[in-house]
């Protein structure tokens, strides 16, 4: 019986349809991790510009395909105490969300990582508290073109849920 491909670095790959439905699963499997589109972080005063692609929303944003409205802190006395107790919120807020992964955190920003429940795709989350009372926010899909409005609709959905605390003025 002739070897199968990748038998000289100690793998085999099995025979036939099961062998091809292997190599497309683990290549679904690897293209969906992908890597953030930007580099994620704050620069230059800011988060990074989405591509040109629908599929990322950001409070910074100068089109409107892509942008958000910004996330405004409620402090309910105005102080600093308020507002650092609201950005709080905020994180805590982020921390549990389902299927989700803080990758950094600073005292004004935070990045997470979030997977999608079927096909494992990740996005990237992130929140920047620009001034005291202000949260900038952008989410974006690492691959694909289109991610059928679901950025938008997890910073809308995170917007209403910080409303819901008393956290946050609605959008």
């Amino acid at each position: 019986m002739a070897e199968r491909a990748g038998s000289e670095r100690g793998f085999r790959l099995p025979p036939g349809r099961a062998g091809a439905q292997a190599l497309a699963v683990a290549m679904l499997v690897a293209a969906c991790a992908g890597s953030p589109r930007g580099e994620p972080g704050v620069r230059a005063g800011g988060l990074a510009p989405c591509p040109a692609s629908p599929n990322c929303v950001s409070s910074q944003a100068r089109d409107a395909s892509h942008r958000v409205a910004s996330i405004r802190l409620r402090g309910t006395a105005g102080t600093a105490a308020d507002f650092d107790a609201a950005w709080h919120g905020v994180v805590r807020s982020l921390r549990a969300l389902p299927r989700s992964r803080v990758v950094a955190e600073r005292d004004d920003y935070l990045h997470v990582e979030v997977t999608s429940a079927l096909m494992r795709y990740v996005d990237d989350l992130e929140v920047w508290r620009r001034s005291p009372g202000i949260v900038e926010v952008r989410s974006a899909s690492r691959i694909g073109y289109s991610d059928m409005g679901v950025n938008r609709g997890r910073v809308e959905a995170l917007r209403a849920a910080l409303v819901g605390q008393g956290l946050a003025e609605p959008g």
